[in-house]
């Protein structure tokens, strides 16, 4: 029986070659994190971080698309309230509510820069939205060069509650990138630095297989200290601090009145959920960041 795992009814866990797998497992959501999910790769880490027949970990998602995001049909389930009784905090209706429940979640998220063992992110499809936050939080990403990586949400629903976006790809970039809500191809986020390399899909497997094993041959005390040193210079500048302080910025930003805040919750509630997205992407239309210098 697992230590840490104790349910794989999202994710598949598997250990071969000193490589651990956890791969997201809702192709047919588009691997979208529910709690539950999240839960289950937060144990997984822990189950892999603590195996000693582990030295690298990679994390993956089934079907075509890494994840596309967070599952925005949960808050819209009332089940998934606060109880009526009024015995716990609301989920989001207060300010301090919305903080102490993203601490929570995004809490889990976070234990990827916190284990010990490297954790590489591979990347198909969509890694939109929570599922690039996710990416983000690995010490090392790949993608396909096709792969679309974004957050979307940044559009006038919030600001990434888990923001690394500036320790990949400095101030311009993460600036530009999050004013939008814009996306960028795999083969372009190789070249500004928020992906390690892009390869073509068909060769994105076997890319990172040939990597992991490559980091699998250093011990993991070894490879331990390569990791942490690196996290805390990144601490030394800010990357732990930030991620409190991205918490409250889109809690904050939840609460805002300005008119485009507006129409999205009337859409929300005229249409639903997925219409309003369509709504509010088709002003900017459908065409990825064009880099007009690093063009071939």
């Amino acid at each position: 029986m697992a230590k840490w795992l104790k349910s794989e009814d999202f994710i598949t866990f598997e250990v071969k070659d000193r490589i651990a797998y956890i791969t997201m497992n809702r192709p047919e959501k588009r691997n979208a994190l529910s709690p539950e999910l999240i839960q289950e790769v937060h144990d997984a880490m822990l189950e892999a971080d603590d195996l000693t027949s582990v030295h690298v970990i990679v994390l993956q998602g089934a079907g075509q698309d890494f994840c596309a995001g967070y599952d925005l049909g949960f808050g819209a389930n009332p089940a998934n309230q606060a109880d009526t009784e009024g015995k716990y905090r609301s989920r989001i209706g207060t300010f301090d509510d919305d903080i102490w429940t993203m601490q929570r979640k995004m809490g889990k998220m976070l234990i990827i820069p916190e284990i010990h063992k490297p954790v590489i992110a591979k990347i198909q499809g969509r890694a939109l939205a929570g599922g690039a936050e996710l990416a983000l939080c690995c010490d090392i990403v790949i993608a396909a060069d096709d792969a679309q990586i974004g957050h979307p949400g940044a559009r006038g629903i919030g600001s990434p509650p888990v923001n690394y976006w500036f320790y990949h790809v400095g101030p311009q970039w993460a600036k530009r990138l999050l004013l939008t809500g814009d996306s960028v191809t795999g083969k372009d986020a190789a070249r500004i630095g928020m992906v390690l390399d892009a390869v073509p899909a068909a060769e994105l497997n076997a890319e990172v297989e040939a990597l992991a094993k490559r980091i699998a041959i250093l011990d993991p005390e070894i490879s331990a200290a390569q990791k942490r040193i690196v996290n805390v210079a990144m601490d030394l500048s800010g990357a732990k601090m930030a991620q409190g302080f991205a918490l409250e910025a889109d809690a904050r930003a939840h609460l805002s009145q300005g008119p485009g805040r507006q129409k999205w919750r009337a859409d929300v509630k005229e249409h639903g959920v997925r219409q309003a997205i369509r709504i509010r992407d088709a002003q900017y239309g459908s065409d990825p960041v064009r880099i007009r210098y690093l063009e071939d």
